[in-house]
């Protein structure tokens, strides 16, 4: 595998700007050291998202959507990290290294260019074939359509595209490595696709990685797809992704169907949002793909056994994505029917108002428990409950879940709060305990809010941890929050011309970076030329605050033990008052 080395990603962050970046994909106006327009991520009407080119950074005071020029590529154009990393450096002009760790980044980029070669072969078969023409007519598609999705034919024989492209030893292996041809028994080799309508399966950046094959007449298997390869992975790619989002700025919602054909059907007929699964049931690493471009997904199904088989395999996966703001509904259609042959009969504005009318998740979950019990006996009821139990629990935590639960509550006739606590856990409660109010307020920490303004204060102005005089007892305090400031400093001082939008970078993926995210988002109250001092002062009142209390604690809990000796008893006392002169001091500044 390969990747890209940090050093660059540094350096590409220092390297662009925001503004140029955000500007543009939305307009933006300049508002003092700012600029402001209307967030692309939420509709309104009064402008209230800001970049600012000092911090590299950009915040929606609406949605609260926030991040950096790669992270504003990644959730605007809806591209995966790499993918905004290189569409970053090609407009700075500069090219993506990689580290090499097995695999050569060389022999990918053959295989890309192997992939295409396969690609404009069979859509020239396409052109030459009659039958295949013949076929895609009669089934609805046009020119354009077939044009658009880059459909093509692989011709009636044993090795056209392997005498085409494979003559030597090195096509032959690229030609493996991409799952085009097969290896026979007896030796040689010969093209897995032959006689099929053809159908490329794209990535992100519209590479073909792979590709499906319809058979023209009868015959088994009716689809024969490309298998696992270093490009392809099914339980991640989706057909006509790359084609939605091409023909498709804003996405309000996307619906997943069974097979080519469909996607390609609907996008005839207008319905240019439809997607489908590779031979595979819809994973979770399919949804999270899926909501990286909208807030809505839409499976539509056949309405036999076999589809509400796959609909509910699509549920079970969809569940720890179910956060807020996410949409899932599910469509079965009439028997006989696909979408492919229903929007041919019906017109898109009908199946886009079928779509309209789909079945929510939460329905379509609590109606599919109901059906498997006698909801009008109590064991029914109990049993409706603990047959949720284990799906609930796969649910984030949140509104969608508590209201989930309520729904729930009702149906098996309990209260809320009650089947909430069996649903995450029917241990008893130990003595005394008492679940902590959400929301509840809590007294401020002050040194958990020193830790604060230093992380911040480091997050606005990095190359004050270079310039910063750095308590030596700094790495003994141990208050929360601790680790990340070290990691900060150590960061920042060994790269002294890290951008704020860098250092941020660096937590791309960690669990802290939503809080890191959020304090670079905050009012930066001092300046660049005061920021070592004010860094270093922080830094100091941490090691004072840390001192004192720390040993006062741990003196406590050693005569709580095994004792302490006259000495420690005299030093915890001296600790004892002068806390107990410091607090009234304090109090007395207070009044």
């Amino acid at each position: 595998m390969s990747r890209i080395p940090q050093s660059f990603i540094d350096d590409l962050m220092a390297r662009v700007d925001v503004v140029e970046v955000v500007g543009s994909r939305v307009p933006l106006k300049k508002a003092g050291r700012e600029f402001k327009a209307c967030c692309p991520f939420h509709g309104e009407k009064t402008p209230s998202f800001t970049v600012s080119p000092s911090k590299q950074f950009y915040h929606c005071f609406g949605c609260g959507a926030h991040g950096t020029a790669l992270g504003f590529l990644m959730e605007h154009d809806h591209l995966d990290f790499v993918e905004a990393v290189e569409e970053l450096a090609r407009q700075v002009g500069v090219e993506v290294p990689r580290e090499t760790g097995g695999s050569s980044p060389r022999a990918g980029e053959d295989l890309y260019a192997t992939m295409a070669r396969a690609s404009e072969f069979y859509a020239q078969g396409l052109r030459d074939s009659p039958a295949a023409i013949k076929y895609l007519k009669q089934r609805g598609l046009g020119g354009e359509t077939a044009a658009l999705f880059g459909i093509g034919y692989a011709p009636d024989a044993w090795d056209a595209l392997l005498s085409r492209i494979g003559k030597d030893e090195a096509g032959i292996k690229r030609l493996t490595d991409c799952g085009l041809i097969i290896e026979r028994e007896q030796g040689g080799w010969y093209d897995r696709f032959r006689d099929r309508v053809i159908f490329p399966i794209r990535d992100a950046r519209g590479r073909t990685i792979a590709f499906g094959g319809r058979i023209m007449g009868s015959g088994e298997p009716k689809y024969l797809n490309s298998p696992e390869t270093t490009l392809f992975h099914k339980g991640r790619e989706l057909y006509g992704l790359y084609e939605a989002r091409q023909a498709l700025r804003d996405i309000s919602r996307l619906v997943v169907v069974e097979g080519y054909m469909d996607v390609v059907g609907l996008a005839q007929a207008g319905i240019r949002y439809a997607v489908a699964t590779l031979g595979t049931a819809t994973t979770q690493e399919h949804l999270r793909r899926l909501f990286r471009v909208t807030d809505t997904v839409i499976f539509c199904f056949d309405g036999d056994r076999a589809g509400r088989q796959a609909a509910w395999r699509a549920l079970e996966n969809a569940l720890p994505t179910l956060e807020e703001g996410h949409q899932i509904g599910f469509l079965f259609l009439p028997e006989g029917e696909d979408p492919d042959s229903l929007v041919g009969k019906e017109g898109a504005d009908a199946f886009a108002a079928r779509l309209d009318q789909a079945l929510p998740l939460s329905d379509y979950f609590l109606d599919q428990l109901s059906a498997q019990v006698d909801m009008d006996t109590l064991d029914g009821r109990a049993r409706m409950a603990e047959l949720a139990r284990p799906l609930m629990r796969r649910i984030p935590e949140g509104i969608y879940r508590d209201l989930l639960t309520r729904q729930l509550a009702e149906r098996v006739g309990m209260e809320p709060h009650q089947l909430a606590q069996r649903m995450v856990d029917d241990r008893p409660e130990p003595p005394g305990f008492r679940p902590a109010t959400r929301g509840a307020a809590r007294p401020p920490n002050p040194r958990s809010s020193l830790v604060r303004q230093a992380i911040a204060l480091i997050l606005h102005h990095p190359q004050a941890a270079a310039t910063a005089d750095i308590p030596e007892r700094l790495v003994d305090v141990d208050f929360k929050g601790m680790p990340l400031l070290m990691e900060l400093l150590e960061i920042s001082a060994s790269n002294p011309d890290i951008s704020p939008a860098g250092l941020l970078e660096r937590w791309r993926g960690r669990p802290e970076q939503p809080h890191l995210l959020q304090l670079a988002a905050s009012e930066a109250l001092v300046t660049g030329e005061a920021a070592p001092t004010v860094l270093a002062d922080t830094l100091v009142r941490l090691v004072a605050q840390a001192g004192p209390e720390r040993r006062t604690e741990f003196l406590l809990e050693k005569a709580r033990g095994e004792g302490l000796d006259e000495a420690e008893k005299d030093e915890l006392r001296g600790l004892l008052q002068r806390s107990t002169t410091v607090a009234a001091s304090e109090g007395n500044a207070t009044d």
